[in-house]
């Protein structure tokens, strides 16, 4: 398709149907908008809008959002998923106060530079923002293009991923940027959907090849399925004498990095053994609750929660900036993935 009449198209669309009270399109600063880039990320328009009010809010700069505690900004994306993309805003916060003055660099292989950013991410910040002519290439555009040219194969492959950014570059017009940006976002979420294409009102079904070859749902191809692993943990609810439970930091990379969890014994081991040699603390074990599933995008966690009561502390075993003894019953800005914290209210409501 011609590129002028594919994004007249889009645009024309976008005029009439598109979305445009979302609140990051509301004063879309580079700041603004790279922080709901990346709650965008794998996560639908809908679930991110409550937190991203709350996190602008809370660090309505970026100054304010570097100089914060890592707790703080994790306890505000609780819930959200995929902490890594929090990580790595308050980092890439941090590096941008210290090294440029708090400022965004406006320009895309220096965006690409900085934790959690890459090519599409840095094209949208600099489009929304500032409309400089950048492609994007997210989940959804990354579908309706496949399916108008008919692209084989998972986007995933760099050959498919190549002919791809191609064709976004192609389509991407030199005028009105950031409304084509959105609009293409927007259609690929409203009308191009994974299963139930709304091919009778897109503006491109003209000349969609897939729908044309009756292949809408075929394409983009599927990533090869494979079989996803299951962990299996044993998380440790151990209580204090007054109800205070034992909160362990996790390390800062790994699955719900820098976040407070429940100390963690390996399923074989015994639990009293394992507290005593590891924690200096002499517990009272009590019965193992029900396993429960929790699943991440490649993997599941079968968790299974053990409470005990902690009858004598040791002294020097545990490390103090690692620990903390929890008051449930009131809540502060530590960060807790969501599976902690239902663990959490059901020990305090047992309690």
């Amino acid at each position: 398709m011609n590129p002028a009449e594919f994004a007249r198209r889009v645009l024309d669309w976008f005029d009439r149907h598109g979305r445009k009270q979302l609140p990051w399109q509301e004063n879309p600063t580079p700041y603004r908008v790279w922080v709901s880039e990346i709650m965008l990320q794998q996560t639908q328009a809908a679930t991110v809008i409550p937190y991203y009010q709350r996190f602008m809010a809370r660090f309505p700069d970026l100054r304010t959002l570097a100089d914060a505690e890592l707790d703080e900004v994790l306890r505000l994306w609780a819930g959200l998923g995929y902490y890594a993309r929090a990580r790595h805003l308050h980092q890439t916060a941090q590096q941008l106060r210290d090294r440029q003055g708090g400022a965004m660099p406006l320009d895309s292989a220096l965006l690409q530079a900085l934790p959690g950013i890459g090519r599409s991410t840095a094209g949208a910040i600099l489009a929304l923002s500032g409309g400089q002519r950048q492609p994007i290439l997210d989940g959804n555009v990354k579908r309706l293009l496949a399916r108008v040219a008919a692209i084989e194969g998972w986007p995933g492959q760099a050959r498919v991923a190549a002919t791809l950014w191609a064709l976004a570059e192609r389509y991407t017009p030199a005028e009105r940027v950031a409304d084509y940006t959105q609009a293409i976002m927007d259609l690929g979420a409203m009308i191009c959907t994974p299963r139930r294409p709304q091919c009778v009102v897109c503006p491109l079904v003209e000349q969609c090849a897939a729908h044309a070859q009756g292949r809408e749902l075929d394409l983009p191809t599927p990533k090869p399925r494979r079989e996803w692993p299951v962990r299996a943990v044993r998380m440790l609810l151990l209580c204090g004498a007054s109800g205070e439970v034992l909160l362990e930091r996790r390390p800062p990379v790994g699955i719900w990095g820098g976040l407070w969890s429940f100390p963690e014994c390996p399923l074989e081991l015994d639990v009293a053994d394992w507290c005593r040699e590891r924690l200096g603390l002499t517990v009272s074990v009590e019965p193992a609750w029900r396993i429960f599933r929790h699943t991440f995008s490649h993997f599941h966690l079968d968790i299974t929660p053990t409470p005990a009561r902690v009858m004598e502390q040791g002294r020097g075993v545990m490390e103090e900036d690692r620990f903390v003894w929890y008051n449930g019953r009131r809540l502060d800005d530590r960060g807790m993935a969501a599976p902690v914290r239902r663990l959490l209210a059901m020990l305090v409501d047992e309690r």
